[in-house]
């Protein structure tokens, strides 16, 4: 009999159902061979069953071979059940029935469920081998669990196993996932042979623990690149900070044309690049990209473009992903929690509290139920729109209804929602019944900020002193409270907290704002002239300046922390790096175009600036949209969706 010889799947697959229903009996071998070949096709889970059932009626017992095959087939196709329980009736069962068994846990269960298998093949006394070894050093390397995978390097040697290939990748892969880098490197160095998997193991080790320039050495030394080496450079770059070298392997990767394809894991990969960057233009060309490559419609994607648009201000685009994702036919889909939490985010973070609500009450109505992060984002929602009473009667319902218990970010946020309406006293209270080591920076941080609102320094130095002791690294601490010393003219008090930054050598964050213009990335610091437009932004804004106060505008000098003239602090804010941003952008605006001026800033944005965009959003009838690192601020006609309340 020959199983092999055709030439389609449908032909092979047409045979094996011929043989199937033959009369000639068939020899257990020929069992296996027919189940092998199976467990190369989808779908073919119902013929095996009938496979199965046609050997069981025939009262053959499958030997540790065939049964092996058969487990193969059963664990390929998720049916892990079955193929437990076909495993255990094997008398004698063998090492290649359990690589069958880890093989098909490692791919659809838990890590620790497939290190369980290789444990009860090591009490059958079976001896793991070159396919037994690197599964199971996987599932260390998820789980980050050294001292096991350490402990399975020693078995490695025992068995003579260390310088098989796929073995020596996967020892690379756990110590680079584990923190090891310099045992992963040493390692790689010592391998003779190198496959692609162990190049890529190394380098998204030195991406994931910041290692970004030996992850670039490493993947420009690569003899060939495979689609895992250019996602993992790109996810790497996303995932440190680095936006524009993200973007930009990008672009080198799409010009290696049909030697490489981007896939979807790819796209969810450089998206956050142009969240982090607000690079809208770029994100809609990749947008634009993925649906011509038919992979727009995988939910990873459409969820993480629901974030990206959301990040970078364009709401509509971000509800319409979202939609696109309920408007499938898969109930599992629309009963996903992960695309309701991300659009809840989004209203949050444009200070849109209503709608999250709205939105969180529509998936309740659905009969998906909230979790941590849903109620993070909710919270915060109702704390950037004033929803006070709603806010409290969320948090309420956390534990009571939805039986999610609160975190210290759940605290930080009612802390912020009831500092942000004022009441200082009622914060504080939450936070004194509070367990001390829930009470953590964002906590703190969130009382700090509202006492800086509301200039009051007893709060506002309890609550300084305690953020010193708990991120005593951490600039934006000291400078709110210079802020508050500063609106109570203690000049002395933030010169000493200047010395303070010195003595620690901790720096200021330097104010940075930039604005994407026909998709390129310009960025301002703050008093920056390095710009080539340099001399017409200052030029522009002086005469917006005396536009402004035509209009009534005051310039608020309480955001400038030196005790200088008033003259002097008018200087000084003009100089901040939004108002750069800003002004470049009303002079590279296309004439008798309407365009939204989107401005993103590194810090939060001060007072007189919130001020500023106002009166150019009226003066010039154009839309402004700031996002500062809390939150977004909607200009438009004179007025901030933040309604001041930020």
């Amino acid at each position: 009999m020959v199983f092999f010889k055709q030439t389609t799947k449908e032909q092979e697959l047409s045979s094996l159902l011929q043989t199937l229903h033959g009369h000639h009996p068939l020899h257990p071998r020929h069992y296996a061979s027919i189940f092998q070949l199976l467990t190369r096709f989808r779908g073919s889970l119902s013929q095996a069953k009938q496979l199965h059932a046609h050997l069981t009626l025939r009262g053959l017992r499958p030997d540790a071979f065939l049964a092996a095959k058969m487990v193969a087939l059963y664990s390929s196709s998720r049916d892990r059940r079955t193929a437990t329980l076909l495993s255990r009736q094997v008398p004698c069962p063998s090492t290649l029935l359990f690589n069958a068994l880890i093989r098909g846990h490692s791919l659809f269960a838990s890590p620790l469920e497939t290190l369980d298998i290789f444990r009860q093949m090591q009490l059958h006394g079976l001896p793991p081998d070159h396919f037994s070894f690197p599964f199971a050093l996987k599932c260390c390397a998820e789980l980050q669990f050294l001292p096991l995978g350490q402990s399975l390097h020693s078995q490695c040697l025992r068995f003579g196993l260390e310088k098989d290939v796929y073995v020596r990748s996967s020892l690379v892969n756990m110590y680079a996932k584990c923190g090891e880098l310099l045992v992963a490197h040493h390692l790689f160095d010592a391998m003779l042979v190198r496959d692609v998997s162990s190049w890529n193991a190394l380098i998204t080790g030195y991406m994931k623990f910041g290692a970004v320039g030996m992850a670039k050495e490493l993947f420009d030394d690569m003899p060939k690149r495979n689609i895992v080496t250019w996602t993992a450079m790109i996810s790497g770059y996303s995932q440190n900070g680095m936006a524009d070298s993200a973007l930009s392997l990008f672009e080198d990767m799409k010009k290696e044309g049909s030697q490489v394809q981007p896939n979807w894991v790819t796209i969810v990969s450089v998206l956050p690049a142009c969240a982090h960057s607000a690079a809208l233009e770029q994100g809609q060309r990749i947008h634009d990209y993925a649906t011509a490559m038919g992979m727009d419609a995988h939910p990873t994607v459409r969820i993480a473009l629901v974030t990206m648009y959301a990040k970078c201000g364009n709401l509509v685009a971000a509800h319409r992903c979202f939609t696109s994702i309920l408007g499938e036919d898969d109930n599992n889909s629309k009963n996903d929690l992960v695309p309701w939490n991300a659009m809840i985010a989004a209203y949050a973070s444009h200070g849109l509290g209503a709608e999250a609500a709205t939105l969180f009450e529509d998936m309740i109505k659905t009969g998906v139920k909230p979790d941590s992060v849903t109620f993070t984002s909710l919270l915060s929602g109702c704390s950037h729109s004033g929803l006070v009473e709603d806010g409290l009667k969320y948090f309420d319902s956390m534990k009571t209804v939805y039986s999610v218990e609160p975190q210290a970010e759940h605290y930080a946020c009612v802390v912020d929602l009831l500092g942000r309406a004022g009441r200082l006293a009622e914060a504080v209270g939450i936070i004194e019944r509070m367990n001390v080591v829930e009470a953590g920076p964002s906590v703190w941080g969130s009382l700090l900020s509202a006492c800086r609102t509301f200039r009051n320094l007893e709060y506002g130095e309890m609550a300084a002193n305690r953020l010193f002791v708990l991120e005593p690294e951490n600039s934006g601490n000291y400078v709110l409270l210079s802020n508050i010393y500063a609106d109570f003219g203690k000049w002395e008090e933030v010169k000493k907290l200047r010395s303070l930054l010195k003595e620690r050598g901790i720096r200021k964050s330097p104010g940075c704002s930039w604005t994407e213009i026909n998709g390129k990335i310009h960025a301002f610091f703050e008093g920056d002239k390095s710009h080539p437009q340099s001399r017409q932004i200052q030029i522009l804004l002086e005469d917006l300046d005396k536009k402004m106060k035509a209009a009534g505008y005051v310039p608020d000098t309480r955001f400038v922390l030196h005790d200088i003239s008033e003259e002097e602090k008018e200087c000084s804010l003009k100089t901040h790096s939004e108002k750069l941003a800003i002004a470049f952008g009303l002079l590279n605006a296309s004439p008798g175009t309407v365009r939204v001026l989107r401005v993103t800033k590194n810090l939060r944005i001060c007072g007189d600036c919130h001020v500023f965009a106002k009166f150019i959003s009226n003066i010039y009838s154009q839309e402004i949209i700031i996002r500062d690192v809390n939150r977004f601020h909607h200009f438009k006609t004179g007025t901030c969706s933040c309604g001041d309340h930020w």
